[in-house]
């Protein structure tokens, strides 16, 4: 157990092993917080050093003091969290909520405000939404952006999407040392700011400030950056406008690894979770198995099954406070947009895919498309849906070039058929997609791809409702259940009524566990 002195705020909660303790000095009785980082991790503060309110702020300057004590003793001990894909505290998301001012970030990722908000208008007469969303997926192929390159050409529409779910893949060169050794954030933060760029660049401000908070920005839409989370080189980020940003709520991310020895991150997830008024959001950003031989797409599918199994939003029990638990799985969410490098490619041979590119027949290729086969057998994302294709193979270009690789090199060994690699599939009701199309930038051997959707959000829980009356129609069955039985002890009959008062009041059981208890307890 090691010390560090410093004051604290009151109102700053502790971490599982962590102590504060007062001690008496020349200079007056001071505090240190007692936490129990093994000795290879250990750091110091400086004497008195007063830390903001925000525990995420003051374990952030923890994280950063740890950083650079890090040496190449202790290197292992530091990326065995990463190789084995296990979960740390210090796996958290960026957020523009995630500063001091008006918004806390606790120790189980969640957001919640630290201060009153305004409230929602009144939706008397309306009490649905549909905003616009626009979905974005591109493999930049290992190439870190330069200040020069332009996204509004990518992100700018006609007019404004209300929210941005944007994710790129291989951020980061895939060698040896950016998948085994620390992460890289420095691309990410490229892309983050010609993003924030791109989006807010009509508003009068080149940058976001500090705390994205709602501001004078009326005639132009002004974008706040959500959550973003970098896994190696995958990366996925959520901007929404402001005036949305405060309805949003249960942001969680979770990374499954799924490259080397089925655990690293070179392949695999980023998933984000949330709430925006009462109807959930699931973003899953993905680079799945490369490869074009046969059998390959097996690996894929696997990936996809592996994604679906293993994601999972942990929520606190503060959460589950709410009127409904949030969801803790993919697939539990209201609307799932699945989108990245999904690295499909085309069961045809080469050549009959060279002749069919010089006629531009993009339907007799896509019937030879993998994903579009598997799904159809039933094999991956069955239920899910993806729109129509009109547009070229997005893989594989020469780089700053119009030409496919496989038009120029005619040796099997680098060659790579021509495929929709980049795709965007979604899941859920109320989902209209208005387009599907890809984006003509050379900057990479992938052209980005983007989708714009239409979503339905309800304004008033709706849900909560329906499920407060199967909640009731559960309860009177089960006390009916519990009334029919003879009970030999009354305070067993008493027991079981209780047990379903309480369940009722909590709203997290269901009927059939609801059920398995009574039978029970008598």
């Amino acid at each position: 157990m090691h010390s560090s002195p410093f004051s604290l705020h009151p109102s700053t909660s502790l971490s599982k092993g962590e102590e504060l303790r007062k001690h008496q000095t020349q200079e007056g009785i001071i505090t240190t917080l007692s936490y129990p980082h093994s000795p290879s991790e250990s750091f110091s503060l400086k004497p008195h050093t007063t830390l903001p309110f925000s525990q995420f702020s003051w374990r952030k300057t923890m994280r950063t003091e740890l950083k650079k004590k890090i040496s190449k003793s202790s290197w292992p001990n530091f990326n065995v969290r990463k190789w084995l894909n296990k979960r740390s505290k210090g796996d958290r998301f960026h957020s523009d909520y995630s500063l001091p001012e008006g918004w806390l970030m606790d120790s189980s990722n969640e957001l919640k405000h630290s201060a009153p908000v305004k409230e929602a208008p009144s939706v008397s007469d309306m009490d649905t939404l549909n905003p616009r969303m626009f979905v974005g997926t591109w493999n930049v192929g290992g190439k870190s952006p330069n200040q020069g390159l332009n996204l509004r050409e990518w992100l700018m529409l006609p007019s404004p999407a209300d929210i941005y779910v944007i994710g790129f893949q291989e951020i980061i060169p895939l060698n040896a040392g950016n998948v085994l050794g620390p992460e890289d954030s420095g691309p990410a933060t490229k892309w983050l700011t010609l993003i924030r760029e791109a989006l807010n660049s009509n508003t009068g401000e080149e940058s976001c400030t500090t705390l994205c908070s709602p501001s004078e920005h009326e005639q132009q839409p002004y974008y706040c950056l959500a959550a973003s989370k970098q896994m190696v080189g995958i990366f996925l980020c959520v901007w929404v406008r402001e005036d949305l940003y405060k309805h949003v709520t249960n942001l969680k991310v979770s990374c499954v690894g799924r490259g080397i020895m089925g655990y690293l991150g070179n392949k695999g997830s980023v998933s984000i979770s949330m709430t925006l008024y009462h109807t959930t959001f699931c973003f899953v950003g993905t680079h799945l198995a490369s490869g074009e031989k046969d059998g390959d797409e097996i690996r894929r599918n696997l990936d996809v099954s592996e994604i679906l199994k293993k994601t999972k939003f942990s929520h606190s029990f503060k959460a589950l406070g709410q009127p409904l638990p949030p969801p803790e799985t993919i697939l539990e969410h209201d609307k799932i947009i699945w989108l990245g490098d999904l690295n499909y490619r085309l069961a045809a041979g080469y050549d009959d895919t060279l002749e069919l590119l010089k006629k531009n027949d993009w339907q007799a290729l896509l019937e030879k498309d993998q994903l579009r086969i598997e799904q159809r057998a039933g094999r991956v994302f069955k239920e899910w849906k993806e729109g129509k294709i009109y547009f070229a193979p997005t893989y594989k270009y020469l780089f700053d070039s119009d030409q496919y690789v496989a038009q120029t090199n005619k040796s099997k060994e680098k060659r790579r058929t021509p495929a929709w690699c980049d795709r965007i599939l979604w899941k859920g009701e109320g989902v209209e997609q208005l387009w599907y199309v890809r984006g003509e930038s050379k900057f990479s051997d992938h052209r980005p791809v983007y989708s714009l959707f239409s979503v339905h959000v309800d304004m008033t829980c709706k849900k909560l409702s329906s499920y407060v009356s199967a909640s009731e129609s559960g309860s009177i069955s089960m006390s009916r259940s519990c009334s029919s039985r003879t009970l030999t002890n009354t305070a067993l009959s008493s027991s079981c009524f209780a047990k379903v008062q309480a369940e009722e009041q909590l709203l997290l059981l269901t009927r059939e566990h609801r059920h398995r208890t009574c039978r029970i307890l008598s």
